[in-house]
């Protein structure tokens, strides 16, 4: 049975505290092995004497959580030897970034997520009738992301073919990797409007270094239109 799986991750918390709100969405078709890359990685890390913690890559930036005991070089390090293995790995995905000044309500935004994410269902409708099932993972943080979630799939695809688990950034390595281009997004968006900080210029450098060392690679993973 052919499947799919979309692995969801958001940054920017629920409120209207943050600038920006961004929802990346990982697509992985499952007959594609991706278990290799995952333990390259892990061998990769242990031959550098570095712990294989979960990626959360804002913890990570600011040296908070399980990676407060960890100095620049080596989180540096683990953010290079973890964009190594994405490069690798057969998946493709969408980042949707949004500034809530734009919007009135959190009920707004919802609705504008929803419609962006049925969007690009139909525009790749082809690729997803392929599949007997789709799975959708999401750690069920926010409530705002699960709603839209639920109703684009359901509104978009047969709701037979659809499974929703919960999917932990602990027990999924591609859920980690939705969180760390979430973020590679995000920042780009920082950099384009001059707004990054001490902490991004710290471990992506320039305008320039970021694009050439970090965004370019990712992007390479992006679901085109069709």
């Amino acid at each position: 049975m052919a499947e799919i799986s979309i692995f969801a991750d958001e940054s920017g918390e629920q409120g209207f505290q943050s600038k920006y709100y961004a929802l990346t969405l990982v697509f992985h078709d499952q007959s594609e092995p991706v278990i290799p890359m995952f333990e390259g990685y892990e061998q990769t890390l242990r031959d550098a004497g570095l712990p294989d913690i979960p990626m959360h890559t804002s913890p990570l930036l600011n040296g908070h959580d399980a990676y407060q005991h960890l100095g620049i070089s080596q989180r540096k390090r683990l953010l290079t030897y973890f964009l190594s293995m994405l490069f690798k790995l057969p998946a493709r995905y969408v980042t949707l970034i949004y500034r809530k000044a734009d919007y009135e309500t959190l009920d707004q935004l919802g609705a504008r997520i929803k419609r962006d994410i049925v969007n690009i269902v139909f525009d790749h409708l082809a690729l997803f009738q392929c599949f007997d099932a789709i799975k959708v993972y999401y750690d069920g943080g926010q409530s705002l992301i699960t709603q839209a979630i639920h109703g684009a799939i359901k509104y978009a695809l047969s709701k037979q073919a659809i499974v929703y688990r919960k999917g932990l950034p602990t027990d999924y390595r591609l859920a980690q990797v939705a969180d760390f281009i979430c973020t590679i997004e995000l920042t780009a968006l920082k950099y384009e409007n001059h707004e990054q900080t001490a902490t991004d210029e710290r471990f992506f450098g320039s305008t320039r270094t970021f694009k050439k060392n970090y965004l370019k690679k990712v992007r390479k993973h992006r679901l085109t239109a069709r």
